[in-house]
């Protein structure tokens, strides 16, 4: 039985790759557009794709003409209406995309907001040069990068705000303005993370550094040793430059297995045998990761298989550009009734171990809450954003969920997710923002503490709120 449901499972995933997810359509009137979570379905006015800074300034006063609201899109992962508003038009910056400058001894480089870390990949990557901070996939334009202040595997370097320069910026007005840490200071502080209410991001300066060759190292332990293990072979070795772990969601080791991956500096001579960039290899990992959204026994044989995988990989060496060019379509997911959410939840290193039991403890009573995988990174403490979710040195657990998008699974998602983040805040944590809108506005504030000072910002700057979305109606307002 189970035999042939793994055979008919891997027809479909192999007839699917034949086929395309579209967001949206473009020059519809008034189309439905989704973001990837595909639970809040908008029509919006229309759909503007971004051709040039003066065509964007045109927009943005005509817009204050008319009256109509303004949204901002880039590839649209942010799950919770960051990029959606009724009747707005939504501004599609994936086409504004080009590399502007490039100073290779300065390590530097200024690129349209709609570009993506793939695009600098191919073009710094010649000149032996590597992104700094960057998520784990390499598909996401980089104004919504900055909206949503991302983090990723580097636990060397913060948040991705420490390695902005500057940008540019199209102000409610219209009007274009420089934004840095000695130019509107109070704008850089809240734009980055701030999920496109301030205007439109026109060009980045970003800081580079060098591409580095490493050895991967692998092993598993129980969930009580990885404080220790990351306190004492991981952060206090400045060796070890990226990391990243991951918790069985298998029922047989639930939350209490793990496995752990650290990149440590190999013998830089041979970097030139190994730095031509990767393709992606998603077929065998995402066929099984499909088995465990269906059962129990699909979700132990997953994890067996990532934990044979991840041994594979032990003493592998690989560049620094291709640890941060993760397979960009593992999570793609298509269900006419269900669809997948992410959340994040962030925790101080000393608190890892009573948070993993706490969260054990409610989730076994939760039969149909159906959680496919735990991620976990580092990120170190960073308030320089007003809307900092790293209050102290924190691991950072991304979370995958598969539900219903009926209003019933909403629900009991949102009851799940409401306890998770109770749990979360009284081990001293908080949780990030680019994700449905589950939490409460009770939590959203002792998650983070500057929230009303970041939304009369907003209010400042932009008074007649032209540049809205449906995160600032649920929680701004």
């Amino acid at each position: 039985m189970k035999r042939s449901y793994v055979l008919l499972l891997l027809l479909v995933y192999l007839v699917a790759l034949g086929s395309s997810i579209f967001i949206y359509q473009k020059k519809i009137s008034h189309p439905v557009v989704k973001d990837k979570g595909r639970l809040l379905p908008i029509t919006v006015k229309s759909i503007q794709s971004a051709t040039g800074e003066k065509q964007l300034q045109q927009l943005v006063r005509n817009a204050n003409k008319t009256n109509h609201k303004i949204t901002i899109a880039g590839m649209q992962h942010s799950q919770g209406g960051q990029t959606l508003y009724p009747n707005a038009i939504l501004v599609d910056m994936k086409s504004y995309n080009k590399i502007i400058a490039f100073d290779r001894k300065r390590k530097t480089i200024t690129v349209q907001s709609g570009a993506t870390w793939n695009d600098i990949q191919k073009y710094i990557n010649p000149f032996g040069l590597s992104i700094k901070v960057m998520q784990s996939q390499n598909i996401f334009t980089i104004g919504g990068s900055l909206s949503v202040n991302v983090h990723g595997r580097d636990i060397r370097n913060d948040a991705l705000i420490d390695t902005v320069e500057s940008f540019r910026l199209i102000n409610p007005n219209g009007n274009i303005i420089n934004v840095s840490r000695k130019e509107n200071t109070n704008l850089f502080q809240s734009v980055i993370g701030g999920y496109g209410l301030f205007g439109i991001i026109l060009d980045v300066t970003l800081k580079l550094t060098d591409d580095e060759l490493y050895k991967t190292r692998t092993r598993t332990m129980d969930y009580k040793d990885y404080e220790t293990y990351f306190q004492k072979n991981v952060l206090n070795k400045p060796s070890v430059k990226m990391h990243l772990s991951r918790i069985s969601v298998a029922p047989k080791t639930f939350l209490k297995e793990m496995y752990v991956t650290d990149y440590v500096v190999a013998n830089q001579q041979d970097l030139s045998h190994y730095n031509h960039l990767k393709g992606e290899t998603i077929a065998i990992p995402k066929f099984f990761l499909g088995i465990s959204r269906y059962s129990n026994w699909g979700k132990d044989l997953f994890w067996d298989v990532q934990k044979k995988y991840m041994k594979m990989t032990d003493g592998k060496l690989v560049t620094r550009n291709n640890v941060m060019r993760s397979d960009s379509n593992f999570m793609e997911y298509d269900s006419p009734s269900r669809t997948e959410v992410l959340q994040e939840y962030f925790v101080p290193i000393n608190q890892f171990t009573s948070y993993i039991d706490s969260l054990r403890e409610t989730l076994k009573k939760e039969k149909n809450f159906n959680l496919l995988n735990i991620t976990i990174r580092f990120v170190d403490k960073n308030q320089e954003a007003v809307m900092s979710y790293a209050k102290d040195d924190m691991f950072a657990l991304v979370l995958l969920i598969n539900q219903g998008q009926s209003k019933k699974d909403i629900k009991q998602t949102e009851r799940v997710v409401r306890k998770m983040i109770n749990i979360t805040l009284d081990h001293h944590g908080s949780y990030y923002l680019p994700y449905y809108s589950y939490p409460s506005k009770k939590q959203l504030h002792e998650a983070y503490p500057r929230t009303d000072e970041f939304f009369t910002m907003k209010r400042k700057y932009d008074p007649k709120e032209r540049f809205v979305n449906l995160f600032y109606e649920e929680y701004g307002k």
